[in-house]
């Protein structure tokens, strides 16, 4: 694959496409990225995207012929497979199986977290920072020195969970959450990942104003609590 054309489908705001940039990047592997509109998609992108869904991975093969690949734990897991520098994986077994369990707890913050940005009201909003705050506690008990989930090496669950801190990158500016306060550990794993280059580069310059007009667009109650 190290010949192929990659092309990563993407969209501005995703973070499940960040991880698979974020990956990319790790691997040294050159890319080339194609944004879409989630709200208008394009009849192209629905015929090769079975869940309708980001990111997409598309491979240019010796043949000519594209491959699609759906889902971004299937596209971070093709790399690793495939792209032998820079492992993101560990190479025992039984971590590497701990791994891909907290990948999958990544999600379940992503999920609180969607309900925590779009809640319009003070209660609901409660409700999902207090379970944001229960998510963190556990990955509190996890962390040990850092810099990064495992220590000194760069993982795929370092990959899933910066774009999960990037929100709060945004979030801090606009009210204060109190989120981690209490998580030292989660703070100098947070710190350490917005210094990362790879996760630097995995969105645009715009990132924080696109995402501060989706939360006007959904009437967040986050900016009515605006410092």
């Amino acid at each position: 694959m190290s010949d192929a054309k990659l092309t990563l489908i993407s969209h501005h705001l995703c973070p499940y496409v960040q991880r698979a940039a974020i990956a990319l990047a790790e691997k040294g592997v050159p890319f080339e990225r194609r944004y879409i509109d989630l709200a208008a998609k394009p009849d192209w992108f629905l015929a090769i995207s079975p869940l309708g869904k980001l990111p997409l991975l598309i491979i240019r093969q010796d043949d000519g012929t594209d491959a699609v690949l759906f889902e971004s734990a299937v596209i971070c897991e093709y790399l690793e497979e495939t792209q032998p520098c820079s492992p993101l994986h560990p190479a025992d077994p039984l971590t590497r199986a701990r791994h891909r369990g907290w990948i999958e707890f990544g999600s379940s913050i992503l999920s609180d977290l969607w309900g925590f940005e779009t809640a319009k009201d003070a209660q609901t909003y409660e409700v999902k920072r207090k379970a944001l705050v229960d998510k963190f506690v556990r990955v509190e008990a996890q962390l040990g020195e850092g810099p990064f989930f495992a220590g000194t090496a760069f993982s795929l669950v370092d990959a899933v969970f910066a774009p999960i801190f990037r929100y709060f990158d945004v979030f801090d500016i606009i009210a204060a959450t109190g989120i981690f306060d209490e998580l030292p550990r989660v703070r100098f794993w947070r710190a350490s990942l917005a210094a990362r280059q790879s996760v630097k580069n995995a969105v645009m310059d715009d990132y924080g104003d696109r995402l501060k007009m989706f939360l006007q667009n959904r009437d967040a109650w986050l900016l009515k609590l605006a410092n």
